[in-house]
Formats: C-alpha cells, structure tokens, sequence
C-alpha cells in the first residue's frame, strides 16, 4: 500500500478531490506523509531555507523581535514562537543574537508549532539549551504576549486553485486516468470568496485560495490585538496570488506533483493580502509587505557579514555568497517577501514601514 494507492482509492469511492486535500494528504498523512517520514532540509534533504543558508537570517530576525518588545514596554513573560521552524535553526540563532538584549531571553517562554515527530527530535538537540516547548497547532499557544517567527511556514498550507470561466470559476481538482492522478476541471459555478478578483483576472487565469493561512492569521491577530506582540512573517509570494504556483521539489529539482504523492515537497505561493485582510479583520495593524532583501538590509545584514569575514577571513567566500543569495533580487531578496502583525497602536518591528 502507498499514498498513491490510499488516494486513488478514495477519489474511486468520492469522486474528485480539491487541490487542498491533495497536498494535505501528500504532506501529512500520519504514515506516508512527507512531513511525517523525513528531515526534508539541507544537501541531503529537498530544498533549504534561510537559516541553513547563514546564521545572519535568525541573528538579525533574533534582535528585530528582541527590539520590538522593548519598544512595547518589555513585558515580564511573553511567548516567543515559531511556526514549523525547521530544524530548529533560525531559533537558535535568533536566541544566541537576542541574548545580547537583558532579560529577552529570561522572559520568553519558548514554543515550537511543529507537527513533524522527526523535525521535533532535531529542534530538541538544537535547541537543548532553551528548554522549548512543542504545541502541535497555533490554537494552542499559551495566554500571553506573542512575538512570533513564520518563515516558510504559509507556504506549505494546502491551497484550492479555481480557473477564471466566462461568468464564474472552474474549481481544478485531482481525479485519474487509469491508475494515474492527474487535474481535471469541475463545472463553472460562483465563487464568493473570488468576487474581488473578477477585476484583475481574465478567462483563462488561476487564482489560488488558502482558507487554512486566513484562519491561522486571524487566530494569531486576535492574541496580538488582545495582548500585544508582533508576528513576522517571512515567504515567497506576493500582494495576490495569480496562476499555478504549486510546485514539488525533490533533491532540490522540480518534480511532477502527481507522480509520487508523499516523497515530494510540495508549496504554493503565499497571497499576502489574505493575510493583511485577516490580520485587520482581528482588530491589528500590518506593515508593508517588503522584499527580503530590503528588509535585512535595513537590519544591518552588510555589517554583520562585514564583521563575519572579519572574524572568519578564510570564510569570506561563504559568507559572500550568502549576503547574496538571501538579498540579492535575482536570488532570494525579491522572490522573498516579509510582512508584520503588530496591535494597532505599535510600529512595524524594525527593517519594515507601515
């Protein structure tokens, strides 16, 4: 038995099932889930983010948070969390950074929002120092003032993708063909939740709708507005979501996502205005969504690579062509973006405007 052969199975039985469903199955099937069986970062892995890229992302990330809670009167116990963090890196290198600020570290009650039994297990030999909590949904954060870290997180929520038709919208679903799942369209019917994007689309066009995202920003806005905090929130995508942006990487190449359901990485791109709809439908202020680029750079990453290679001059290289590839507009720094959540009465955390 495979994923491939549980999901075919069911769409027998059910009949189509939406692109939503599909990803949830592929990453998070309790047995064959991508999530469930493997440490998909690094070399060895299917793709890397930035904290495995330099220890410069969590740093400055690190001290970002630690300022803004100084600037909202350093509350004396307060959540610092991060939502699917990894192996636990950028974590420990936000901690290592924010030490530096007197009594960040002490007030943080440290939470990790991770469903990964395997990943789990790594962030607690990465972070053995900090004694971290693991809570396995964002619901169940704890009552306090919430300074939060989302990178690469949103990505990997399950989207529903709908196909512009002459008066409404095809819903694209996953059906088969023989044995073999592939993506089919259901009849054109209206679709509420898409009236605003009857303006900026045309027949033909894609539009990706992620319900789990809007759901989880309202939830964490609602902490912040009530008890103050901020969440950054640092992934690829842009203001709206236009077209296919579902991808499967495997050993860091692009992959067919219907061939091996389970053994791929698969994300979409995060619409970051949902986001900003939610977090002001929960009673907070948003910044401007920023380039990543421009946004580290605001935070002093050339100085800090500076002083890095200063420190390390035989690793000069390294740490060159990691300034670049997290900045650069043709790497990382423009496909990036990073937007925050703070209460209505706060500034953005540093290196973003309102």
């Amino acid at each position: 038995m495979s994923l491939h052969d549980i999901i075919a199975a069911r769409i027998r039985q059910d009949g189509p099932i939406s692109m939503a469903d599909y990803m949830a199955d592929c990453l998070l099937h309790p047995t064959y889930g991508y999530y469930a069986t493997r440490d998909p970062l690094g070399a060895a892995g299917d793709f890397i983010t930035a904290p495995e890229i330099s220890q410069m992302f969590g740093e400055l990330i690190g001290l970002a948070l630690a300022q803004t809670w100084l600037d909202q009167g350093a509350p004396s116990r307060f959540t610092l969390a991060e939502l699917g963090p990894g192996r636990g890196t950028l974590m420990a290198d936000a901690l290592r950074a924010a030490s530096r600020v007197p009594g960040f570290v002490e007030a943080a009650r440290i939470v990790l929002v991770e469903a990964s039994p395997v990943l789990r297990d790594i962030q607690r030999s990465t972070l053995a120092g900090f004694a971290p909590e693991w809570i396995d949904t964002p619901d169940a954060l704890p009552d306090l003032p919430l300074y939060l870290i989302a990178n690469e997180f949103f990505d990997a929520l399950p989207v529903r993708q709908f196909e512009r038709g002459q008066t409404g919208w095809h819903e694209l679903r996953v059906g088969l063909e023989g044995d073999r799942l592939l993506r089919g369209r259901a009849g054109e019917a209206p679709q509420p939740a898409l009236d605003h994007r009857l303006d900026d689309t045309q027949p033909g066009d894609i539009v990706e709708l992620c319900p789990q995202a809007a759901r989880i920003t309202e939830s964490l806005s609602t902490r912040i507005a009530a008890q103050g905090g901020a969440a950054l929130i640092l992934d690829y995508g842009d203001w709206r979501s236009l077209g296919d942006t579902v991808q499967a990487l495997r050993a860091h190449a692009p992959v067919d996502a219907f061939d091996t359901p389970g053994q791929a990485d698969l994300t979409a791109h995060v619409d970051f205005e949902s986001l900003a709809q939610a977090s002001r439908r929960a009673g907070c202020s948003h910044s401007r969504v920023t380039p990543q680029g421009v946004f580290l750079e605001r935070l002093g990453i050339t100085q800090r690579a500076q002083s890095l290679v200063r420190a390390r001059p035989d690793q000069a290289d390294t740490i060159a062509a990691a300034h670049r590839r997290l900045t650069h507009p043709e790497e990382m720094g423009n496909l990036f973006k990073v937007i925050a959540i703070q209460p209505e009465t706060a500034t953005p955390p540093p290196g973003l405007m309102p």
